[in-house]
């Protein structure tokens, strides 16, 4: 399960990670907040209702002319630049799901009527009013469950202001692999085979691929 392995990108940097913990999984395809009981036990708390935020970053990269992959490419940009536009954030009151679907629209039509002027600091703005709604939720979540821990993982988890947002937002610790572990590889994927196979879930060679397969 690619979900699952980036969760247990975790387990390379620190073997003693202590259950409850909050997962919060964040790359082009999906963000997610999981609450990890032991291994292998999951209960999803909440997921995009719409675009993931890897996937808002690449849309808003490309809005920007900023290039692709979108994530780096607004990180960088955002580091020349001040959060100075407002932009909105989707809050869903109610539920831990997420939806960047609307801060994207409101760049694209600032963008059309001209009123943007520095590229610099629409990105800035974009990657704050983001992260904002990840950091606040998952910490909220984090409490609400008691856990012991947050895990950030995921692609966008090598995101450089939301890594440092959640460590200082979050009363509960928080674990982050380095960013070369929170992209694809193949190190989690083995890690993730480890644990499963310790609790004797194993496959056959007749295993076929499932693209859709959830975590929980």
């Amino acid at each position: 399960n690619h979900l699952e392995g980036h969760i247990y990108a975790g387990w390379l940097i620190d073997r003693s990670i202590d259950f409850p913990l909050v997962c919060l999984i964040v790359s082009g395809g999906h963000s997610d907040l999981a609450l990890m009981r032991g291994h292998g036990d999951y209960v999803v708390l909440g997921r995009t209702r719409d675009d993931a935020s890897g996937e808002a970053f690449d849309k808003a990269a490309r809005i920007l002319g900023l290039g692709y992959p979108g994530g780096p490419a607004i990180e960088q940009a955002a580091r020349n630049g001040i959060a100075s536009i407002q932009l909105p954030r989707a809050w869903l009151k109610g539920t831990n799901d997420f939806s960047f679907s609307g801060v994207k629209t409101a760049l694209l039509r600032l963008v059309e009527g001209g009123k943007v002027t520095n590229r610099a600091d629409a990105a800035a703005s974009f990657q704050e009013a983001v992260i904002d709604v990840l950091v606040t939720k998952a910490v909220a979540v984090a409490k609400e469950c008691q856990v012991k821990q947050i895990l950030l993982v995921g692609g966008v988890a090598s995101n450089e202001l939301l890594r440092n947002w959640l460590a200082k937002s979050s009363p509960i610790p928080v674990l982050v692999p380095e960013p070369v572990l929170c992209t694809d590889n193949a190190a989690m994927i083995a890690a993730c085979g480890y644990y499963r196979f310790q609790d004797g879930k194993i496959d056959g060679l007749d295993l076929d691929v499932i693209p859709s397969l959830k975590l929980a």
